[in-house]
């Protein structure tokens, strides 16, 4: 057998036994070859991690543990780690620096290093930076800092290798990742950046059909990055319908960056603007101009597709955070699509701040553009809604809320936020149209939070707020007023609770910005509705249900600062 060293001296090289598996004749590297070296490198380490210490009765009787490496007990002068084959591994028994030990346990100690300190680690001595080319570290750092689940095997095979698509693409382009607003004027967007097999890709996420609010997201790739012959990053743009073509990306600052296309004659049709027009109103709105009787919705339609056409070879994109989750929030907060009339579904972000609820508009319409806030909800101010007979009366509802939005009005502006403990579920007095909330848990409590623990937090807060005030039952049926618009006449009839709140309306250019009182109608954890009184219309509001990674707002700060930007950007 021949003896060669295997990283820094210690067991054989890949090829030495590759050698042996083909009677002494070098032959071309294949796919099984590189599969059988890496089951072998597997089961290696794994001999490694069970010899542990020396394996002695003694030990085993003291129930020694010792990790691959360690020396175990009393034994420590006379026993040794196995290595290869189970044969001892030469060098010290007490190993006193990591260059002592066995390169196999070098590999698992760096594979759980941070990508971006392995560089640094290089620089130590050439021992390290010889065992740093082992590929498995870095298919355990693609796994571990981005989910990359493909096999990263078949890549190396063709000549890229993990550390090349960990150090040329997934780390230069960490900062695209998560979520994004595009800069498309009053009609803004949802961007979500993801790694995803071989490729990063960017997905814009496009609302389901009016007015289908329960259907699921629709996606189209805007562009993606992947490695080229070359072994270096490319950034491809994926609009049009003439497959992927040369794009570029650039970082125009902290949390915002910059695309472009550098090939948009992909991007045309050969029919001219009228067939992109038409195929763009099919996948938008999944109909054909001739289906769209309402003169009004043909203007606002038209009016899109001008506009936004504009931005199909540049586009800016600003970082968005989804909302924290806290213990007292109603439900648990998020992205909802949400029907606007003949503006079709666009999307919203719900967020809770103290005793408010709120709903800031990602997508936006001509008349309140994407970045600003279409709900506000007042959470100390519940509405117990009377029979359903008496529901169904315009008059009466309005009776209802008109009353408790005059004595807003009358007593100013609600605190910001609530007490720290303290939830947002309180109660007023006056107009008997306003009762105390239902004293359950919130739907989606944080995690770990027992029923026991939420329930009594409740029935505290019932007790300081009094007894005498009446609680609506855990659901009550709910039917919308005569009168009253809904594009979707499939709605919830039964709801959980109701609130006071406000809507966002405005002229077109967002000329003449007011908030006009309404009732924020909660049905279960995934929806929600809104009846705006002036305008007689219901909004039917249901929760995105897709994963989005790399989205989560370090604190409670950074989000409330966003959101603050986010409608600078639209003023």
């Amino acid at each position: 057998m021949a003896v060669c060293a295997r990283l820094c001296g210690v067991g054989q090289s890949r090829r030495c036994r590759r050698r042996q598996r083909h009677g002494g004749q070098d032959q071309p590297v294949s796919d099984s070859d590189v599969d059988m070296d890496d089951e072998e490198d597997e089961r290696i380490v794994g001999q490694k991690q069970a010899a542990g210490g020396c394996g002695g009765l003694d030990c085993q009787a003291a129930g020694s543990s010792g990790g691959p490496g360690d020396v175990c007990c009393e034994h420590a002068s006379g026993c040794r780690p196995q290595g290869l084959l189970g044969r001892a591994i030469t060098g010290p028994p007490n190993p006193q620096s990591l260059l002592d030990l066995p390169p196999e346990l070098l590999v698992e100690i760096f594979s759980l290093l941070p990508g971006t300190a392995l560089p640094t680690v290089a620089l130590v001595c050439k021992q390290f930076k010889q065992i740093l080319n082992t590929e498995t570290i870095w298919r355990r750092r693609c796994a571990a800092e981005f989910g990359v689940n493909e096999d990263l095997r078949k890549m190396e095979v063709g000549g890229v290798s993990s550390r090349d698509f960990y150090v040329k693409l997934l780390h230069p382009y960490k900062g695209v990742l998560g979520l994004w607003q595009p800069d498309i004027g009053p009609y803004g967007g949802l961007l979500n950046v993801v790694v995803e097999g071989l490729f990063v890709v960017g997905w814009m996420y496009l609302p389901p059909h009016d007015p289908r609010v329960e259907d699921p997201m629709r996606r189209r790739p805007l562009f993606r990055i992947t490695m080229s012959e070359d072994r270096k990053a490319s950034v491809e743009c994926m609009y049009g319908h003439k497959g992927p073509h040369k794009g570029d990306i650039q970082t125009v600052k902290k949390d915002e960056f910059s695309t472009k296309c550098n090939q948009t004659d992909h991007h045309r049709m050969p029919g001219g603007r009228q067939e992109e027009f038409r195929t763009w109103l099919e996948e938008e709105w999944g109909r054909t101009l001739e289906d769209i009787f309402h003169e009004h919705t043909q203007e606002l339609i038209l009016m899109k597709f001008i506009y936004t056409s504009q931005y199909d070879n540049c586009l800016t994109y600003r970082r968005i955070y989804l909302p924290p989750l806290l213990p007292t929030d109603l439900l648990r907060p998020g992205l909802f699509k949400g029907t606007y009339g003949s503006h079709g579904l666009e999307i919203v972000m719900l967020s809770f701040h103290g005793a408010s609820a709120r709903a800031t508009k990602l997508t936006g319409d001509p008349n309140v553009p994407a970045g600003q806030l279409t709900l506000e909800v007042d959470l100390s101010r519940p509405v117990v809604l009377p029979d359903l007979e008496r529901q169904r009366s315009i008059e009466e509802l309005s009776r209802l809320v008109l009353g408790v939005h005059a004595e807003v009005q009358r007593e100013g502006p609600a605190p910001a936020a609530c007490p720290a403990g303290e939830g947002p579920l309180g109660v007023t007095g006056g107009n008997g149209a306003v009762g105390v909330a239902s004293g359950g848990p919130p739907e989606g409590g944080a995690a770990g939070e027992s029923s026991s623990e939420a329930s009594g937090g409740a029935e505290a807060s019932g007790a300081s707020r009094g007894s005498s005030a009446p609680s609506p039952p855990e659901s009550q049926p709910f039917i919308l007023p005569l009168g009253v618009m809904a594009r979707n006449e499939v709605y919830p009839r039964t709801c959980k609770k109701c609130f006071y709140g406000t809507g966002q309306i405005a002229g077109h250019g967002f000329t003449s910005p007011e908030r006009t009182p309404g009732l924020f109608v909660l049905f279960d954890k995934d929806r929600f509705g809104f009846i705006w009184l002036e305008l007689k219309s219901f909004s039917m509001y249901s929760r995105l249900t897709d994963r989005l990674g790399h989205a989560h707002a370090p604190d409670m700060e950074c989000f409330e600062a966003m959101l603050r930007n986010m409608q600078s950007w639209t003023s």
